[in-house]
């Protein structure tokens, strides 16, 4: 009886082999003919079995079935998600087995997938198809992890699709990994068209420089971290979402580690501003401009903000240290000349508001005068910003200052610049 059961057995397992180098050679020949639906079908058949495998019938399979469900890239996103875990399944099976048969192909088959998907990623950037682009891209670091940027390509790319959801997943990501996205950038200066290139690499930059001789001037730079955007992005999605407590917390987070990152100051005064919190705001705009005093941008920042606070003598005071920084400013001349006309609309209405009394009279020429003053006193900030960038916006405001204040000579002047600008930009 005993001899009996053990020849059953052997039936048994010989049957379940023989059934097993069947489903392997009908997804072989499926294969072969390019015929995947046949094969993805060999496939689900042959997968009932694999518990009886043995490890190195075992490894073939996952290839064959990686393969079938890839198809040559023709694999729906569903089953290319399948071919790269078995893919993944083969390589750690042959890794333990110490025998490496099919992972230098399974290693080929995924580079394909990810060139693939990079074509694509790219490809849906260019029609502006954003969703797709940030589930490729997704889809590119979890084939490789190692290569963060990509999850940081698929968080730009969803916030470029509104889908603040996903993105905001992607950017606790990215911050919980520690992500900069600091690296070397190798450049050197095109002989021919004297632009300064970036190269892949060192090697290839020096054999540009040294064999081909087509560059010189090289140099190795390093990139601004990406610390602050990502941070900056949690806390806005957060303030988008009405979690302001949470879009505050990542600022205050972040600002620990990093007390001395004038990004992430002013990363977190803009939340400020989106919250409308003007006096938290101004507080920041000026410890950021106690960091960096030099920095032209952010007094002139503190100038419009008091501007739009009313206080247009600070704003004043803010945009002419932004000058002598930048004497070159364009925006600071345009708003000091917005500041020093903002008096007027209290003085018309003073006029509008006199009687017809001999002092009435005497008070409405002293503030006709005054008025003239000030559209005076506007007008150089307005040929200095129209001498730096040549605006249609700023001719017309000086057309209009120099009919008020009588001069016809400069207004025939500049309606024809303004004509002629209008005539080679189209009228911006």
């Amino acid at each position: 009886m005993k001899k009996l059961i053990t020849l059953v057995l052997v039936f048994a397992v010989a049957t379940m082999s023989f059934a097993q180098k069947n489903e392997i050679k009908a997804i072989e020949k499926a294969l072969k003919s390019k015929n995947f639906s046949d094969a993805k079908s060999a496939v689900s058949s042959a997968e009932a079995l694999i518990g009886n495998m043995d490890d190195k019938t075992k490894a073939k399979f996952y290839f064959l079935k990686a393969q079938a469900l890839y198809a040559n890239g023709a694999g729906t996103d569903a089953n290319i998600d399948k071919a790269i875990v078995a893919l993944d399944k083969l390589k750690d099976l042959e890794s333990s087995m110490g025998k490496l048969k099919y992972t230098d192909q399974a290693n080929e088959m995924k580079n394909g997938m990810f060139k693939s998907f990079l074509q694509k990623a790219n490809q849906a950037i260019t029609n502006k198809d954003y969703k797709t682009a940030a589930y490729r891209f997704d889809k590119m670091y979890k084939m490789s992890p190692k290569d963060t940027v990509y999850l940081y390509y698929a968080a730009s790319s969803a916030v470029n699709a509104n889908d603040y959801e996903t993105s905001l997943n992607y950017y606790n990501q990215l911050k919980n990994l520690g992500y900069t996205g600091i690296k070397m950038n190798y450049m050197a200066t095109n002989l021919e068209s004297g632009e300064e290139e970036v190269f892949a690499d060192k090697t290839n930059r020096d054999f540009a420089v040294r064999t081909l001789k087509t560059h010189d001037s090289p140099k190795d730079e390093k990139s601004t971290s990406k610390k602050a955007e990502i941070v900056k992005n949690i806390a806005l999605i957060y303030v988008s979402q009405g979690e302001d407590e949470k879009a505050l917390a990542a600022m205050s987070d972040a600002r620990k580690v990093n007390p001395d990152d004038l990004g992430l100051l002013l990363s977190e005064a803009n939340v400020y501003l989106k919250l409308g919190n003007m006096d938290k705001f101004k507080v920041l705009m000026e410890e950021a401009v106690s960091k960096d005093p030099n920095n032209a941008e952010l007094l002139f920042n503190l100038g419009v903000l008091s501007s739009d606070a009313g206080n247009m003598a600070e704003a004043k005071d803010y945009y002419e240290k932004a000058l002598v920084i930048d004497p070159n400013y364009v925006d600071v001349y345009n708003n000091l000349a917005f500041v020093t006309l903002a008096e007027e609309s209290s003085i018309i209405e003073e006029m509008n508001n006199l009687g017809n009394s001999s002092a009435d009279n005497k008070r409405y020429d002293e503030l006709k005068e005054k008025r003239l003053q000030l559209y005076k006193d506007a007008i150089p900030y307005l040929e200095k910003s129209l001498s730096l960038v040549e605006k249609v916006s700023t001719v017309t405001s000086l057309i209009n200052i120099y009919s008020v204040i009588g001069d016809m000579e400069k207004v025939n002047t500049l309606k024809a610049k303004k004509a002629q600008l209008e005539a080679s930009s189209g009228g911006n």
